[in-house]
């Protein structure tokens, strides 16, 4: 069988300060029902640097700078022990200021909503010329700008949802219908943030593996964001958008939706699309969720923490036929949470953890790397939501004991052996897995390690149609060579290899009887 095969994968970090106080949902309804909270008077001073955003352990792991081995043994808290000289450049990734994203989210504008001040539209321009992931074509859409008059006028009298660097008002985005609350300025800056960071990274991606653009068939959008207007609010398609940024001209593609699943979703169908033949290529991707800024500012700020939600995400992985050497994907092993499996969490890691593996024969130790529900901790702790990549951790080590496959005294060291601390950012579907394919990739490659399980998992009952939970899996593997993937039988396939050859022996009785009768 030719699994397909992951063959690079890039991501992203955007930090935006001035959205998480205007445009982060937990801001912006504390300012509708309480606008003189002290939370809203004291985020300022909890707000970070560019340099200390950068600087921080879990950003620069992020990124690839820094390894999720040398992030656990590096001291807590991380907001205080800052990794000084640490470059914005990683090896797997990039982080952005803001102000050059107000730039990125003006070239993604296809509608002329985005308005930047002329003075800054200039300062844009010559701070951006020499940046390689943005062109010449991308500094000619950035057209001369627009007098502060104009943008205060549309912010005052047009609901347009202002750009702030600091105090000073820099730019807007216009709603684009006046009464859809779909394609309001709110909505519409939303969308065009996750457009622009999931253009960045495509493009990253791009240019880091030295591949052509044309040569892309297909392309996944995975983000959390709903893109339609009144009549069809999710219909998309982010996925062609994103790609016309990208210069992928020759490629098509959808949106899939699953929550914080929806990237592993979108990473099973692309290994399906590559495997069947339909396509060659296909980039998996997603941008940030502006919505999701300074989720749990409220806790941060009363415990006197910076306010850490100040990152959107972004991340693009290549699925690819196989090439005989980067690691492949395991069709054949897919975890999936049915509608009927259950939703205790004992529940939900035996479907997409435990079946897959006992359908390849394979126990919970023999996957070397778990990349589960990658928050950070810091984040997620003191808002009491406990260390979440931990607690999977031990759901699975638990599982493994249950089933006799770990000593109950090896328990808490599973962690430290199999998993790694949380590092990817509160956007959702960003910490979801994905964050950690980048290094499995190289330490599959490296012989560093053999498997690695990259694990979905998503909360269906926040669109209150069900209160069924989501979980998808797959397992990475290192690539034995075209043609040489011959793996050991798991369970279902040795019981459809005896059911044939009993069948083959029970034809070759009756035949001999039949012969025997004829004598």
């Amino acid at each position: 069988m030719a699994y397909p095969v992951i063959k690079g994968a890039r991501y992203l970090l955007v930090h935006v300060p001035n959205m998480l106080i205007n445009n982060g949902t937990t801001q912006t309804v504390e300012r509708k029902k309480n606008p003189d909270s002290s939370y809203l008077k004291n985020i300022y001073k909890h707000i970070r640097s560019f340099e200390d955003a950068v600087a921080y352990p879990p950003n620069q792991v992020y990124i690839g700078n820094i390894s999720p081995d040398e992030l656990a043994k590096m001291e807590s808290p991380w907001y205080e022990n800052l990794v000084h000289g640490s470059s914005r450049f990683g090896r797997l990734g990039e982080i952005v200021p803001e102000d050059e994203f107000y730039a990125w989210m003006k070239v993604s504008d296809a509608f002329e909503l985005v308005f930047l001040e002329k003075g800054f539209t200039d300062e844009l321009k010559l701070k951006l010329k020499g940046n390689e992931l943005f062109s010449e074509n991308d500094i000619s859409k950035l057209g001369s700008g627009f007098e502060i008059y104009e943008i205060e006028k549309l912010v005052r009298e047009n609901s347009a949802e202002p750009l702030n660097m600091g105090e000073k008002l820099v730019g807007c985005i216009k709603r684009a219908h006046d009464i859809d609350v779909n394609l309001s300025a709110g909505v519409i800056l939303e969308n065009t943030a996750a457009k622009a960071s999931a253009a960045i990274v495509l493009r990253k991606l791009i240019k880091d593996l030295g591949i052509e653009a044309e040569s892309i068939d297909y392309i996944i959008e995975t983000s959390e964001e709903s893109c339609g207007d009144m009549n069809q609010r999710g219909g998309g398609n982010f996925a062609k958008a994103i790609g016309e940024i990208g210069g992928c001209i020759n490629a098509t593609g959808c949106d899939i939706r699953g929550f914080c699943a929806g990237p592993a979703h979108g990473l099973i169908n692309a290994a399906a699309l590559v495997q069947s033949g339909i396509f060659k290529n296909v980039v998996v991707l997603g941008g940030g969720a502006v919505a999701k800024l300074g989720m749990n500012g409220k806790d941060h700020v009363a415990k006197g923490l910076p306010v850490l939600e100040d990152m959107l995400g972004g991340f693009a992985v290549l699925v690819s036929e196989n090439d005989g050497k980067n690691p492949i994907i395991r069709t054949d092993l897919i975890g999936k949470h049915n509608v009927g499996s259950g939703s205790s969490p004992q529940a939900v890691m035996q479907a997409i953890v435990a079946d897959p593996l006992e359908k390849g024969g394979l126990k919970i130790g023999d996957i070397d790397k778990y990349s589960v529900e990658m928050q950070i901790p810091e984040i997620t702790v003191p808002a009491g939501a406990g260390d979440v990549p931990q607690a999977n951790y031990k759901m699975i080590a638990a599982l493994a004991v249950k089933k006799g496959e770990l000593d109950r005294r090896d328990l808490l060291d599973f962690a430290r052996k199999h998993g790694m601390p949380g590092f990817a950012p509160t956007q959702g579907h960003i910490p979801s897995g994905v964050p950690f394919i980048g290094f499995a990739r190289e330490w599959l490659l490296e012989d560093r390690i053999k498997r690695a399980m990259i694990i979905g998992k998503g909360s269906l009952f926040l669109g209150r149609m069900t209160n069924l939970f989501d979980g998808v899996s797959f397992i990475l593997e290192q690539n034995k060579g075209k043609g040489e993937e011959k793996k050991q039988p798991g369970k279902e396939q040795i019981k459809f290899i005896m059911a044939e050859a009993f069948r083959e022996l029970a034809d070759n009785l009756l035949q001999e009887a039949g012969n025997w009768n004829g004598k």
